[in-house]
């Protein structure tokens, strides 16, 4: 009997080990670690794990733009809590590659945190949903040239 396409989800595709910040956290030292592992942004979670916003570096641009780039105590004052963005879409663990996909193509975000019971678990990229449309496809093209293989469990 052929098995049925299975469909990833947020929790097949996620990466669980993330660059995170906290709010208190200068916003220097966020950009400096952004750059550090070449990363566009990053969850902002308070000591309990839950998610209360994302840093990206479009919002550290804003800085420049502001009053603090040109404060002399900017260094020591300026958090990520006053540049990062909050009520952004969350997905959870079992949304499927479709539906991530949707949001995407809909949203201009380039990651999507992923939320289980309010806590931070993951995050999904546009190229995390890459990696699963290739996964995807190469089971895909086995079950068509072979399809009468089990694969074993």
């Amino acid at each position: 009997m052929r098995e049925p396409n299975q469909i990833l989800t947020a929790r097949d595709l996620m990466t669980s080990n993330l660059l995170t910040f906290h709010p208190h956290q200068t916003i220097w030292t966020a950009m400096q670690a952004l750059l550090k592992h070449g990363v566009s942004g990053g969850p902002v979670i308070d000591d309990d794990q839950m998610l209360i916003g994302v840093l990206s570096e479009l919002d550290c641009l804003k800085m420049l733009a502001s009053e603090d780039f040109y404060s002399e105590e900017q260094e020591e004052s300026t958090h990520v809590a006053q540049y990062m963005s909050v009520g952004g879409r969350t997905i959870a663990p079992e949304l499927g590659i479709y539906g991530i996909s949707h949001y995407f193509v809909i949203e201009s975000v380039r990651r999507l945190p992923v939320v289980e019971k309010g806590r931070l678990i993951g995050q999904v990229s546009r190229r995390d949903v890459l990696r699963g449309m290739e996964e995807m496809n190469r089971k895909r093209l086995v079950r068509r040239r072979y399809p009468d293989y089990v694969q074993p469990a």
